[in-house]
């Protein structure tokens, strides 16, 4: 978004609480300088004024805020996944709104009265995992003096949230693993199976292809969880939508410290529309606050030294997950010179079933007789 003033309106009070056919608001010139006197000028090189339709676009669900075409898409990913109880597998950097997209889909879905429960399995310890997740019976291990229910009974006929799901241990994929295909479990130091309705999303920032390569993510699982997969795009991928969320957050943060802002500053707008954001909507997010709390004008400014130019460290996933489950196939098959199943075939090498396996094959047009041919030459 070009703009040749120097300051930007840029609100009216509750004008991005959610229904956007209230909103009214524009972007126009009003000072010369941060405290100057107001001006009036015309329209065509000072106004910018936002077309109906962006304006009904800018708020696609609750909180995940833009008009873009890459969050366009992920909205309509979820409409279209949310009533079918598919299992969903949310990928993109940290601070991307993973979790929004997932409340999101089950608000939409036919489980949005039920439980919606979440784990972020990066901030529980590992040997915590199971009993949070599944439960433990009484006298399971010392300190255990009564049942415990898990997270998987708490959103029984509800929906499940697996933040991180990079981060299980193997051990917990197992289980996990057995109540997404059989739909049952048993707490830990139990022996009777519980049966639960459960509907899981899951989410990670890591490349699961990798840590499937490296024996720490299971591959049969990663299939069980990638039955609808949705990338949230990273902020620099959409930043006609940078303004708009920060508009979001002023006047959020503005109501909260009892300000009143009426303009955003040009060199804010531009500065913040030029920045990479390698922290996603949740930098911008932390930015916007510090900057509300030091903002005593009805001016909104952000200092340029906030926003560290030199390159940072993002944490995302390889371009192209088929390709990398390509290569991974082919490797398999190359290495038992294409023999699918046996103890010695390429799907026990692999951890997945044998027509899990040779589904792939022909999904990915992978010829399997051509290793066969090379294995006889070898």
């Amino acid at each position: 978004m070009n703009c040749s003033s120097t300051a930007l309106d840029a609100f009216t009070p509750g004008s991005l609480s959610g229904k956007q056919d209230r909103m009214s608001d524009h972007f126009v010139d009003r000072t010369a300088s941060r405290g100057g006197t107001e001006t009036s000028k015309g329209p065509t090189e000072e106004t910018l004024n936002l077309r109906d339709e962006d304006i009904l676009s800018t708020s696609v669900f609750e909180e995940i805020v833009g008009s873009s075409e890459a969050i366009s898409r992920v909205a309509g990913q979820v409409i279209r996944v949310a009533p079918s109880g598919a299992t969903v597998l949310i990928t993109g950097e940290s601070g991307t709104g993973k979790e929004l997209i997932a409340r999101a889909i089950q608000k939409r879905s036919r489980r949005s009265a039920s439980p919606f429960t979440k784990m972020n399995c990066a901030a529980t310890p590992p040997s915590l995992m199971a009993t949070e997740l599944f439960g433990y019976e009484k006298g399971a291990f010392t300190g255990a003096n009564q049942r415990h229910a898990g997270r998987f009974e708490a959103a029984n006929h509800g929906t499940i949230f697996l933040d991180e799901i990079g981060n299980m241990p193997v051990e917990t994929q197992v289980a996990l693993l057995r109540v997404l295909q059989e739909r049952e479990f048993e707490r830990v130091g139990g022996t009777q199976s519980i049966s639960v309705d459960v509907r899981v999303i899951a989410a990670t920032n890591c490349d699961l292809w990798a840590a499937v390569r490296s024996g720490k993510f299971r591959l049969d699982l990663f299939y069980r969880l990638n039955v609808f997969p949705i990338h949230v795009p990273p902020l620099r991928e959409r930043r006609e939508d940078i303004l708009l969320l920060a508009k979001y957050f002023i006047e959020r943060y503005a109501a909260k410290e009892r300000k009143r802002i009426q303009r955003i500053e040009k060199r804010t707008a531009e500065l913040l529309e030029a920045y990479d954001w390698p922290g996603n909507i949740r930098q911008l997010q932390n930015v916007i606050e510090r900057a509300m709390i030091l903002c005593d004008a009805d001016t909104f400014f952000v200092e340029k030294a906030w926003l560290h130019s030199e390159s940072e460290p993002r944490l995302g996933l390889q371009p192209s997950l088929t390709t990398q489950e390509r290569e991974l196939i082919e490797a398999a098959l190359a290495e038992t010179c294409g023999r699918i199943s046996g103890p010695d075939g390429a799907a026990r090498r692999l951890g997945v079933p044998r027509t899990t396996l040779e589904s792939r094959i022909k999904s990915l047009r992978i010829d399997k007789y051509l290793y066969r041919v090379e294995g006889r030459e070898r």
